[in-house]
């Protein structure tokens, strides 16, 4: 098995909330916030969602180095594809269909389901591709 550089697992993971942050903030949050159920003019139900929520992002950021320390297993012990394409074929295959049971099999409607499937996938597609750059260029 390959060795992996922990400062760029750890990387990754804070890259993450980053990402999460810009994500669900300026580029989809209003989008985010409506399929949420929650208005923007709402403050006092954002402030109670942004209280609540701390130990489930101390617990996103731990599920998260734990995803990109096994990302970069797999990256540095299998040499047939490079990181980024390691990270696409592992996007493609678990990642993508994951989300979109999750998107899928609610009682949401139509739109809303292709919405969050969309938002979501697109995060971690984008999330899968910064990971594989860092743990392939910090090996």
């Amino acid at each position: 098995m390959g060795t992996v550089n922990y400062l760029a697992i750890g990387v990754c993971a804070i890259l993450s909330m980053v990402l999460g942050a810009i994500w669900y903030g300026p580029l989809f949050g209003k989008k985010w916030m409506a399929i949420a159920g929650v208005k923007p003019e709402d403050i006092e139900a954002r402030k109670k969602m942004q209280k609540s929520a701390m130990p489930l992002y101390v617990v996103q950021f731990l599920l998260t180095l734990f995803q990109a320390w096994v990302l970069a297993y797999y990256i540095a012990g299998w040499k047939g594809a490079s990181g980024i394409g390691n990270a696409l074929w592992i996007w493609a295959a678990f990642i993508i269909p994951t989300v979109a049971g999750s998107a899928m099999w609610n009682n949401d409607k139509g739109k809303v389901k292709w919405a969050k499937f969309l938002i979501q996938g697109g995060y971690q597609l984008v999330l899968f591709v910064m990971f594989g750059l860092i743990l392939s260029a910090w090996k």
